[in-house]
């Protein structure tokens, strides 16, 4: 059996393993364990709209019932609800209960701790040792008390955009997924005056993400355009990321919003150290555009969990993901879909301009990547022939265009990225080293 928690929480298929219910039992009676509180413990759930989302959640609650602990039920919220309730209710930490962008027959849960922030592998890995020596928990599924909190994440929310950037009657389009940000979208946008043309809002259990939200934002882009809509806003299945479409029925990723949120954050003063942290598949026109701009650009690994850890190790303000989760870190240590859409909205307001004039200011350039099969893995800059031509291609981009070379996790391959202004040339550089490490790393 290997390890329980990936990278971001337990995921798998419902029903099966580690998402079967004596796991599940198990896993909250090693958390409630694992937090050393000795009973008193209280956990705060939130789940998407996923048909096996209830039984999750009462299972886990029996087993944190075993040892002394509480679980309170919060119902359909969005994730970053429940970051952000944890420590603001008082609770010894928050769990949600989602698949994300995943099809309605996967599900997960995920952490956070007391202060709200997601768990750090340590208390992982503690969670499991203790895991490993339980037996499995019996007892009937107890009744979960369930509270309402909603009324104080939209609160938090209407704190973004200020009374002064409020455009009463704006039209715009929401797709909620069919998942979790179906409780809270519609009627917050409704509350800040904008008239809302609603997709993906009729959950059953099963449609989630399904054709709709912001892996599929095709059916949103064709609303906002027939509907003539200032923009639209599609979110995942738990509310943690963004993808925007303009007027025209653009989409506009997060690496486009990181660049508009950071120029009016700069402006405004609220930029702290006019640094972003990005993660290195973000393209190399947001690394331009934002020097242009006099703001410094950081790179981290792929996964909001090492964006965050950016964000806190510089005491950084923003941060995220091309993919749309983006952090605000002055609002919540972790994405949150619809903060992201108040910042947008707020900065749309601030300048004056739509969406389509602001994205234009990214120029994203061409990606070329080639892989190369391996037998081994050696430091590059160990075989002077292929370090030598690694090295005249970065002053042949000159910084203009991002040479990344890795070495694959899974497979024996060598990765080599080049993202530059003309997709030709890149291509050339990159069968260049390509045929140095044929030449001289397989021949070693």
């Amino acid at each position: 059996m290997g390890r329980l928690f990936g990278t971001d929480g337990v995921r798998g298929r419902a029903g099966e393993y580690p998402l079967d219910a004596p796991t599940i039992r198990r896993l909250g009676a090693a958390l409630a364990r694992a937090l050393g509180h000795d009973g008193g413990v209280r956990v705060l759930a939130g789940r998407d709209t996923r048909e096996s989302g209830r039984w999750i959640e009462s299972e886990l609650a029996a087993g944190i019932r075993s040892v002394g602990g509480t679980l309170v039920s919060a119902g359909i919220i969005p994730t970053p609800a429940i970051a952000y309730l944890t420590p603001r209710m008082g609770f010894t930490a928050g769990v949600i209960i989602s698949a994300s962008h995943n099809p309605f027959e996967d599900n997960g849960i995920k952490v956070f701790s007391g202060s709200g922030e997601k768990f750090t592998e340590a208390l992982e890995a503690r969670v499991e040792h203790i895991m490993a020596g339980l037996s499995e928990v019996q007892g009937a599924r107890p009744d979960v008390e369930q509270l309402d909190y909603r009324a104080e994440y939209v609160e938090h929310l209407l704190r973004i955009l200020p009374a002064s950037h409020r455009q009463t009657g704006v039209r715009i389009a929401v797709d909620c997924a069919n998942g979790a940000t179906t409780t809270v979208a519609p009627r917050l946008f409704e509350r800040l005056g904008f008239e809302v043309q609603q997709v993906g809002c009729a959950p059953d259990g099963r449609n989630i993400n399904l054709a709709c939200g912001s892996t599929a934002p095709e059916l949103l882009a064709k609303t906002v355009v027939d509907a003539g809509c200032r923009l639209g806003i599609a979110y995942d299945g738990d509310g943690d990321r963004a993808i925007f479409v303009d007027a025209r029925g653009r989409i506009v990723d997060g690496d486009a919003v990181m660049l508009i949120c950071a120029k009016q954050m700069k402006a405004e003063g609220r930029l702290n150290k006019n640094t972003v942290v990005a993660t290195v598949m973000s393209n190399v026109g947001l690394e331009i555009a934002l020097r242009e701009a006099g703001i410094e650009l950081v790179r981290c690994p792929v996964g909001d969990k090492y964006v965050m850890e950016a964000l806190v190790a510089r005491d950084l303000s923003l941060g995220g993901e091309q993919s749309g989760h983006v952090i605000f870190s002055d609002n919540l240590f972790t994405g949150d879909g619809l903060a992201t859409s108040l910042h947008v909205l707020r900065t749309m307001a601030a300048t004056g301009r739509d969406l389509s004039d602001l994205a234009a200011e990214l120029r994203t350039y061409p990606q070329v990547l080639l892989n190369v099969r391996v037998d081994r893995t050696v430091d590059l800059k160990t075989i002077p022939p292929v370090a030598a031509v690694m090295e005249d291609v970065e002053r042949r981009l000159a910084g203009q265009g991002r040479l990344l070379v890795r070495y694959s996790g899974t497979e024996p391959l060598l990765r080599i990225m080049l993202e530059g202004r003309d997709e030709g040339e890149i291509r050339r550089w990159a069968e260049e080293i390509a045929d140095a490490v044929t030449q001289h790393v397989k021949s070693q």
